[in-house]
C-alpha cells in the first residue's frame, strides 16, 4: 500500500495509514501494540530512503513512546521497529537524534537481555549514521549529552562514554569547542566504581588531552580550570592524578591565562605535597610541578602600579609578557594570600614549606602589592616560628629576612608617604619584627630555650648581625620583665661568643676600631647589664680589662645565687675555648695586662672550690712571673676610640640595673606570697 501511494505521491493516504498504525501502537493490548510497531517499520521500508523524510517524526514518535512499556516483548518490538526506520532513513533521522539518544541510554539499563541486544544493534547503526553524516547538530546535542553523563548506572555510563569517543573521532564534529560543557561529567564517570568504565573513560579523557596539546587555540582553558581544581581534590587517586595532569598541561599551554585561578590551583595542589605513600609519588610530583610552573608565570612586570588583579602589562604593546590575546586578567593576590595563610596553619611540613616558598617568591617578584598583606602575614609567620620542624622555621626566617631586606632590592616597596613625609616601612617592620620576636620569646620560654639560638643565628646570616644585635639591645633596655631580659641577654651573649655565624661581629667588637663598633659596645653594655656575667664576658671580648676588673669588684654587692655561679662556671669554660685564645696569650704579658690577671683572679675568688675553680687556678698558675720573662712588655696597644668611652657612667648604669633586678626579684617573691594567701591576688600578680 505504501509503495503504491508513494508511486502516485498520495501523501494524504500515507499519513492516514501512519495514523492508523500509531493508534495500534498506542493500544492497551500488547499484541496490538506489537502489530502497530511492525506496521510502522513496514511503512518506513515502503517509503524508502528518498521518501521517508516528510514522515520521519510521525514514524519515530509513537515508536519511542513504546519504550516505556512494562512488557519486555513490546520494548523489544519497539527496538526492532526503530532499527528498521533508522536503517532506511539514515541521515534523515538525525532530526530526532536527541530523543533517540535518550532512549538508547534508557535501553542500556534494561533488565531484559533481548531488549539490550536489540538496543546494541540500534546503537551501532546510529553511530554509523553520525560518523558518515556532515549534518549532525552537536550544539543541540551537547545539553542532552551533558545531562546523561551524570547517569548513575555503569551500563548507561559505558554507552555515553562510547558516544563521546565516537563524536571525538568524527572529522566534521569539533568536540574541543564544547569540552568545557562535558568535562565535569567525564570526571564524574571517572569516579565510577566499575574498573571497566573507569578505564574506558580514562582513555577518552586521554584522547581529549592529546587533542588539546595539538590545538590549544581552540580550548577554553579558563572555562575548564575550576572543574579540574574541584576534581584534583577528589578522594579517588586516579581522578586526582588525572586532574593534576590536566592542570599541569593547562598551565604550560595557556600560561598567564591561569594566573587568575592561582588560588584555586594552590588549594588543590598544596595538600597533595603531603602524600608520603609511595603509591601517590606521581601525584605528589605533579603537584610540585604545577606549583613550580605557576611560580614562573609571576614576574616583576606584575608589580607595576595599577589595580590589583589586573594584568598591567596587557596594555603595553612593547611588553614581552607571555600573556596571549585572551588573557585579560592577572593574579588575584588577595585570594592567593587567603589560601596561603590557611594552608600555613596546622598542615603537614611539606605543605608549610611550599606555602613559605610561595610567600618568598611573591614578595621577591611583586613586593609593592605584597606590602598590603604584610601586616596579617607578619603575625602568621611569627606564630609559625614555634613549628617543631627546623625546615619550616628556617624558611620562615628566610621569608622574614627577605621582607626586612626589601629596601636594597625594591626601594619603592619600602617607602610610604604619611602626612607628606616619606617613611621607610621596612626599617619599621624590621624593628617591629624583632620587638614581636622578643615578645614571642617572653611568652613562650620553651621556644627561647629550644629554638631561640637557631632563630637568631639564622637571622644574623640572612641580615646584618650588627643591626640585629643593635636593635635587640635597644629593645631589651626598655624591657619591663627583668627576668626575661636577663635570660634573653644570656642567650644573646652565648650566641655572640660561640656561633661561627657571628665571627665577623666578634672581631669587630674585639678590636673596637671604628666609632660604629664603639657605639655597638655601649649599646650592648647597657642591655647586657641585665645579666652580670654576660656584661663581664662582653668586657673580656672587647678587651676592656680595666672595666672588667671593676665589674668583678662590683659583684661583691650582688646577690650570689646558684644561677650566678653556674654562669661564672660557663665563663671559665669559655676562657678555655678557642674564642678566647687571644686573651690567654695576653697572659704572657701579666704586667701590660695586669687588669686581665686581676679580673681572672677575681673570678677565682668568686668561685667555690669546684672543677671550674681548679681549671681557672691551673690556668693562672701558668702565667709566667715577670722576672722570668726575657724582657718586660708592660705596654698595652692603645685604642683611642675605646679609651674615650665613659666607663664610670657605664659602671653606674650596671650597678643601677642590678639594683633594679634585686628589687624586681623581691617584688616577685612578695607577690607569690600574697597570691598564696589571697587567691584573688593571683590575677593581679
Amino acid at each position: 500500500m505504501v509503495k503504491d501511494f508513494s508511486a502516485v505521491d498520495n501523501q494524504e493516504q500515507i499519513s492516514r495509514l501512519i495514523h492508523v498504525l500509531e493508534e495500534f501502537a498506542m493500544s492497551h493490548n500488547p499484541h496490538t501494540r506489537k502489530g502497530g510497531l511492525i506496521g510502522l517499520a513496514a511503512v518506513a521500508i515502503g517509503l524508502g530512503t528518498r521518501g521517508i523524510g516528510p514522515y520521519i517524526q510521525d514514524l519515530v514518535n509513537p515508536i519511542l513512546a513504546c519504550f516505556t512499556d512494562s512488557n519486555p516483548n513490546v520494548r523489544y518490538y519497539a527496538t526492532e521497529s526503530l532499527y528498521n526506520v533508522v536503517r532506511v532513513s539514515r541521515g534523515t533521522v538525525l532530526s530526532q537524534f536527541n530523543d533517540i539518544f535518550i532512549i538508547l541510554v534508557r535501553l542500556a539499563t534494561d533488565a531484559d537481555q533481548n531488549v539490550k541486544n536489540g538496543s546494541e544493534m540500534l546503537d551501532r547503526i546510529m553511530k554509523d549514521i553520525v560518523t558518515e553524516s556532515a549534518s549532525f547538530d552537536l550544539v543541540a546535542f551537547i545539553p542532552v549529552l551533558r545531562e546523561k553523563l551524570y547517569v548513575n548506572n555503569h551500563w548507561a555510563q559505558t554507552l555515553v562514554v562510547s558516544w563521546v569517543l565516537v563524536l571525538h573521532t568524527v572529522p566534521d564534529v569539533d568536540t574541543l569547542l564544547f569540552l568545557s560543557e562535558i568535562l565535569d561529567g567525564l570526571f564524574f564517570i571517572l569516579e565510577a566504581p566499575k574498573p571497566e568504565v573507569k578505564k574506558m573513560c580514562e582513555a577518552v579523557v586521554g584522547e581529549f588531552l592529546v587533542s588539546i596539546k595539538k590545538a590549544p587555540e581552540k580550548v577554553k582553558f579558563a572555562d575548564m580550570i575550576n572543574i579540574l581544581i574541584a576534581h584534583a581534590q577528589s578522594s579517588d587517586q586516579l581522578v586526582q592524578m588525572i586532574a593534576l595532569t590536566w592542570i599541569s598541561e593547562f598551565v604550560k599551554l595557556s600560561r598567564r591565562v591561569m594566573l587568575p585561578h592561582t588560588s584555586g590551583i594552590l588549594t588543590a595542589t598544596i595538600p597533595c605535597l603531603a602524600f608520603d605513600d609511595p603509591t601517590y609519588a606521581k601525584t605528589r610530583a605533579l603537584a610540585e610541578d604545577v606549583s613550580s610552573e605557576l611560580m614562573e608565570l609571576i614576574t616583576v612586570e606584575d608589580d607595576r602600579d595599577g589595580p590589583e588583579g589586573s594584568a598591567d602589562s596587557s596594555n603595553d604593546q612593547n611588553s614581552a609578557s607571555p600573556c596571549n590575546d585572551f588573557c585579560s586578567e592577572g593574579l588575584d593576590l588577595k585570594s592567593v594570600m587567603e589560601v596561603l595563610r590557611k594552608q600555613l596553619r596546622n598542615t603537614p611540613v611539606p605543605c608549610k614549606t611550599a606555602v613559605l616558598r610561595w610567600v618568598y617568591h611573591l614578595h621577591n617578584k611583586i613586593p609593592n602589592k605584597m606590602c598590603r598583606y604584610l601586616e596579617e602575614l607578619f603575625h602568621v609567620l611569627l606564630r609559625t616560628l614555634s613549628d617543631p620542624s627546623d625546615e619550616v622555621v628556617l624558611l620562615v626566617i628566610q621569608v622574614l629576612a627577605q621582607i626586612a631586606s626589601t629596601t636594597n632590592q625594591h626601594p619603592a616597596a619600602a617607602i610610604q608617604v604619611v602626612d607628606g613625609e616619606e617613611r621607610n616601612n621596612v626599617d619599621e617592620y624590621f624593628t617591629r619584627f624583632l620587638q614581636n620576636l622578643l615578645h614571642l620569646f617572653a611568652t613562650e620560654r620553651n621556644l627561647l630555650e629550644d629554638r631561640g639560638p637557631f632563630i637568631i643565628r639564622q637571622l644574623c646570616v640572612m641580615l646584618s648581625a650588627e643591626d640585629i644585635y643593635q636593635t635587640l639591645a635597644e629593645l631589651l633596655q626598655k624591657e619591663e620583665n627583668l627576668t626575661f631580659a636577663s635570660e634573653m641577654v644570656q642567650t644573646l651573649s652565648s650566641i655572640l661568643l660561640t656561633s661561627k655565624e657571628l665571627f665577623s661581629l666578634r672581631i669587630q667588637l674585639k678590636d673596637l676600631s671604628t666609632p660604629e663598633s664603639c657605639d655597638l659596645f655601649v649599646n650592648l653594655y647597657r642591655s647586657w647589664s641585665h645579666n652580670s656575667v654576660a656584661t663581664l664576658t662582653l668586657c673580656l671580648l672587647t678587651q676592656n680589662y680595666s672595666h672588667a676588673a671593676s665589674l668583678v669588684h662590683a659583684f661583691g654587692n650582688i646577690e650570689v645565687t646558684t644561677d650566678f655561679l653556674v654562669e661564672v662556671d660557663k665563663l671559665v669554660q669559655l676562657v678555655e675555648s678557642p674564642i678566647f685564645t687571644y686573651l690567654r696569650l695576653q697572659l704572657l704579658d701579666p704586667v701590660g695586662h695586669s687588669a686581665l690577671v686581676e679580673t681572672l683572679y677575681g673570678l677565682l675568688m668568686l668561685l667555690p672550690q669546684s672543677d671550674a675553680f681548679s681549671l681557672l687556678r691551673c690556668r693562672l698558675n701558668c702565667v709566667p712571673p715577670s722576672h722570668l720573662l726575657k724582657h718586660t712588655h708592660g705596654k698595652v696597644e692603645e685604642r683611642p676610640l675605646a679609651s674615650s668611652m665613659d666607663f664610670d657612667e657605664l659602671l653606674t648604669h650596671f650597678c643601677t640595673t642590678q639594683e633594679k633586678h634585686r628589687k624586681y626579684k623581691h617584688q616577685k617573691i612578695r607577690q607569690r606570697l600574697q597570691s598564696s594567701i589571697d587567691p584573688s591576688a593571683r590575677h593581679q600578680s
